[in-house]
């Protein structure tokens, strides 16, 4: 009985297998600008999180000097550094679509030759 389960194990590690080595179709164009606005929304939100973090270690730097000054200690003059970039609202804009005529090369249909007899 033992032979029969490792038999039935394989022969459907074996199905699986096929299944999910099968090759998908590519996708289409609508997948394609799904995706392109996907990456550009998760960009954007890179600029936001970046953003939002400058904002905070500005606040953290001008916490810890006003503390520190109101404490009594000797300071050294902050760094300057570039100021914080608010990124905006999430705008896409698609790109324009490439003209399937301009890609692919012309074919004029000739009119066939009449047999002369």
């Amino acid at each position: 009985m033992n032979r029969y389960a490792i038999l039935s194990a394989g022969l459907v590690g074996a199905l699986f297998a096929a299944t999910v080595s099968a090759k998908l179709p590519p996708p289409g164009d609508e997948a394609k600008a799904k995706a392109a606005e996907a990456a550009a929304k998760t960009a954007h939100g890179g600029k936001v999180e970046a953003w939002l973090l400058c904002k905070s270690m500005d606040r953290v730097a001008a916490a810890y000097l006003a503390s520190a000054k109101q404490a009594g200690k000797d300071v050294r003059p902050p760094v300057a550094t570039p100021p914080c970039a608010d990124p905006g609202p999430f705008v896409y804009t698609p790109p324009a679509p490439v003209a399937a005529a301009a890609s692919a090369p012309a074919v004029t249909a000739a009119a066939p030759a009449a047999d002369k007899k």
